[in-house]
């Protein structure tokens, strides 16, 4: 039996099992948490790099450079 057959047979046999379902939905669970981690660390990301330059322009108006 080659290697793909027993992927195969395995992948078959999550699905036919009660084991099956709840593995999806692990995985379901994992895709949004990913995802919504992934939307506030970008958002958090955004706002920082905002404050950053606007010290930045301040900081360089004070100076007078």
């Amino acid at each position: 039996m080659s290697e793909g057959d027993k992927t195969m047979k395995r992948l078959f046999q999550l699905l036919r099992g009660e084991d099956g379902p709840t593995a999806v939905e692990y995985a379901v669970m994992l895709a949004l948490i990913v995802g919504a981690a992934l939307t506030g660390i970008t958002s958090l990301g955004s706002s920082t790099m905002s404050s950053l330059q606007d010290t930045s322009t301040k900081i360089d108006a004070a100076v007078g450079s």
